[in-house]
């Protein structure tokens, strides 16, 4: 099984200690410790975990404002966070889930079942999936409306590089990202507009080449939108 990144944060550095004792018990975790908030975001972004263990109160930033500069991020958005404190009182519970966490492990806890508690948290592999390409299709209806844009200009005779870089970006992250999601003719389109404007920016190709590989990848496109 491919092993699950944990990462606790907590200025307590003896509850740091029993934190990776703790999840240590669990083959599978990989445990990455934090002292501060502003370490915790750091470290999210270099090293994305499965999920983020966060200590409400800590000094400088505590856990809710550490979650809210996680949500802030698109990078770190979609990591669930689970609090822990002693605050687990239900008013507490609710506003914590209101703020965005997953849920709340309560202090103090039993080290030896603290392992099994986290990984109730963490979603299996396809649900991950299941979200991720969820969020694919959102940003096909994004791409979609920017690439309409970038059509009318293209009637309208304006062929400046700033134009095709802009349709030639949009289309290299489809390309990659089609045949993943499981959209290969998004990726097929994609790549070969992508080509179209590598042509068109070297001088050797029309534009009407560009023109007419947008129109395949937006007719692909649109059809993803309906489905």
């Amino acid at each position: 099984m491919t092993a699950l990144r944990i990462l606790h944060v907590d200025d307590e550095p003896d509850i740091r200690e029993v934190v990776e004792i703790s999840l240590g018990l669990d083959p599978d975790f990989v445990t990455r410790s934090c002292g501060s908030g502003q370490e915790a975001l750091a470290v999210a972004a270099d090293w994305p975990p499965d999920i983020i263990l966060l200590d409400v109160m800590m000094p400088a930033m505590d856990g809710p404002a550490t979650l809210a500069r996680l949500r802030d991020d698109a990078q770190t958005a979609r990591i669930p966070v689970v609090f822990m404190t002693a605050r687990a009182q239900t008013r507490e519970l609710d506003h914590f889930r209101s703020l965005g966490a997953a849920g709340v492990i309560a202090k103090p806890f039993d080290p030896m079942t603290l392992a099994a508690s986290v990984r109730a948290y963490i979603k299996p592999a396809d649900d991950r999936l299941f979200d991720l390409r969820k969020v694919f299709l959102r940003r096909v209806s994004d791409d979609s409306a920017e690439l309409v844009d970038y059509r009318s200009a293209l009637s309208n005779g304006t062929t400046a590089p700033a134009t095709l870089t802009g349709i030639g970006g949009i289309a290299h992250g489809l390309a990659g990202a089609g045949g993943i999601f499981g959209f290969p003719e998004i990726g097929d389109a994609a790549s070969a507009l992508e080509e179209a404007v590598i042509v068109e920016l070297g001088g050797s190709g029309p534009v009407q080449g560009v023109a007419g590989a947008l129109d395949r990848l937006l007719a692909r496109l649109d059809m993803t939108k309906i489905h």
